[in-house]
């Protein structure tokens, strides 16, 4: 491992595109520390001191923020308009038929999808800045901390053309970032946007620890890293874990020259939603609890039975009832994102295309019903799989107390093994071009 190391300090090319890639990184978490115009630092570090360990609406786009979002800085959107954009844009190719067109057509299709993305992702920036700038004026930006005077008093300036500069900034931020995140991509190592959502989270770990180890003890601290790394362990194993499908290609002859019958096979990954459902699960949960703030009594008022019902059930993770609808909605959408992501019907058309089939089975609609049928059962251990592994965090603040952004697990560790190792294997690859030996073995 050293000696690998070495090797790609002594690669200037390399180590040019490292230096690059942790130079943008640096750039993406200073801005995360930058207030926006017209917000009070004090008052909001007076606030996130008084919110630790409390989980909130916001808890997810804060996770991938880097913390950004509840300091109300210039990137507090971070990567999230992005990322909402891009599971649009690919849940459309199944409404709008030009969008599935655009995707067959290969690079040039590619490059219009993405400059659609990045237009979404634009206004989404737009939204989601007015509703976090009206959040922090009506004070409801921190749920343990809203006695505090102070915590409706983040905005120094309420003046139209004031909202109207922080929204401007925080789109700004959002596009901004997206720029950064291309820049690694074609300059630096590793996929761009990946990496800045790794570093996000990343950044919140060191935190997270500390703050187990102060409530808790160091017994409990101890406990935690060592059931961590058990995690971590197998996560990497089920994220490397595939069933492939045996592929033949049938020898034929073009001209003077034969082609094909050679042997190959389909991955089919156990997890092949990644973290979508995840997202997906956690979005679809935040809603009942939106609802219910936005129907809060006035002054002495009693609440409604319904948004009594929703505050005892589905505001705190520690609640069984909000545990096994979370679990139920992530193996629904792992299916339903595997569905549109994998189309057995197109694989089996391009295999018979090309003269490939799968040993024993027949060409065609037969291919595609046997994908279909392996596609459903490898999707099954995978979704209990996520289910269980965004279960850790809620689990961990039922029984240790530790907050809903415990690192070892949910959407967090999900992220970080998985970025983590195809950057790994970029790096690995780089190395084997040059030194014929690389960092895996």
């Amino acid at each position: 491992m050293f000696r690998a190391i070495g090797r790609i300090i002594k690669t200037p090319d390399l180590r040019r595109k490292i230096g690059f890639t942790l130079g943008i990184v640096a750039i993406f978490r200073l801005g995360s520390f930058i207030p926006a115009p017209f917000v009070d630092y004090q008052n909001v570090q007076l606030c996130l001191a008084g919110n630790e360990g409390a989980t909130g609406l916001y808890q997810l786009v804060n996770l991938f923020s880097g913390g950004a979002l509840l300091q109300l800085s210039i990137f507090a959107l971070g990567i999230m308009p992005y990322i909402t954009a891009s599971i649009i844009t690919q849940l459309l190719r199944v409404v709008i038929p030009h969008f599935e067109a655009l995707y067959k057509e290969g690079q040039a299709g590619q490059a219009k999808l993405t400059q659609y993305t990045r237009y979404m992702t634009i206004a989404l920036a737009i939204l989601q800045s007015t509703t976090l700038i009206t959040v922090a004026r009506a004070g409801a930006l921190f749920p343990t901390t809203s006695g505090v005077p102070q915590c409706s008093q983040l905005i120094t300036n309420d003046s139209w053309y004031a909202i109207l500069l922080m929204v401007i900034t925080m789109t700004a931020g959002t596009g901004l970032i997206m720029w950064l995140g291309e820049l690694i991509t074609e300059r630096g190592i590793g996929n761009g946007m990946s990496l800045l959502i790794f570093v996000s989270i990343a950044a919140t770990f060191p935190s997270a620890l500390w703050g187990i180890q102060v409530a808790q003890g160091f017994e409990i601290f101890v406990i935690v890293l060592a059931l961590g790394l058990v995690v971590m362990a197998a996560v990497v194993f089920v994220e490397q874990s595939q069933r492939r499908v045996p592929v033949q290609y049938a020898k034929r002859m073009v001209g003077r020259r034969t082609y094909g019958g050679n042997n190959t096979y389909i991955p089919i990954k156990v997890n092949m939603a990644g973290v979508v459902p995840v997202i997906f699960a956690s979005s679809l949960l935040y809603l009942p609890a939106l609802i219910a703030q936005f129907n809060q009594p006035a002054a002495g008022e009693t609440a409604p039975e319904w948004v009594v019902w929703i505050q005892n059930n589905f505001i705190s993770g520690d609640n069984w009832l909000y545990m096994v609808v979370y679990f139920l909605l992530i193996v629904g959408f792992t299916y339903f994102y595997v569905a549109i992501t994998f189309n057995p019907e197109d694989v089996a058309d391009n295999m018979k295309k090309y003269g490939g089939f799968i040993p024993g089975i027949r060409a065609g609609r037969p291919t595609a019903e046997y994908l279909d049928y392996v596609l459903t059962r490898i999707t099954l251990p995978g979704s209990l799989y996520l289910g269980l592994v965004a279960l850790i965090p809620l689990i961990a603040f039922a029984s240790v107390g530790a907050n809903q952004n415990f690192p070892f697990g949910g959407a967090s560790i999900l992220i970080i093994v998985g970025v983590g190792l195809e950057t790994v294997k970029q790096i690995d690859a780089q190395l084997q071009q040059r030194h014929y030996e690389g960092l895996l073995k």
